[in-house]
């Protein structure tokens, strides 16, 4: 947590309506924090950066661990804000991905990746930085608009 609060800037002043968050997890072997930086205008959140620190023991390829980060931020992030399945009289109403909306790369913030040189065991790289994600947000949204999340997927209307 100390470590990924140094890398995102945690207390430095943010702009009026804007927030950072935190989350941490322990999984796979691997410790994984994240602060989530976001600002909120109106009924629009707008996620700046996801700033991740993981332990995931010795590794080989950096970029490897990079990008299962940031696959994972975009899942945590999809069933935060956009992957909800309805339900109409008893059927499910999406039927595919035409009409199922997803988070896509261009909807991914800027996401920084620091991966801790320790000589814990091994670790994962890919489940562990999931979890930490959303929570990380719903924390950034509460700091900067005083509203907790408490149903996922959200709807950023709900927020004013």
């Amino acid at each position: 947590m100390e470590f990924v609060a140094e890398k995102s800037g945690w207390g430095k002043k943010l702009p009026a309506g804007s927030g950072r968050g935190i989350a941490a997890v322990e999984s796979f072997g691997s410790a994984a924090a994240q602060v989530a930086e976001v600002s909120v205008t109106g009924d629009a959140v707008t996620i700046h950066r996801i700033v991740t620190a993981l332990d995931c023991g010795p590794y080989v390829n950096p970029d490897t661990i990079e990008s299962q980060v940031e696959g994972a931020v975009g899942m945590a992030l999809g069933a935060a804000m956009k992957d909800e399945i309805t339900v109409k009289e008893g059927r499910v109403v999406q039927s595919n991905f035409d009409d199922y909306r997803l988070f896509t790369i261009k909807d991914l913030p800027n996401c920084e990746v620091h991966i801790m040189e320790t000589d814990n065991p091994v670790g994962g790289i890919g489940e562990p930085p999931l979890p930490p994600a959303t929570p990380a947000l719903c924390n950034a949204i509460f700091a900067a608009s005083g509203v907790r999340i408490r149903k996922l997927p959200f709807n950023p209307a709900k927020i004013r």
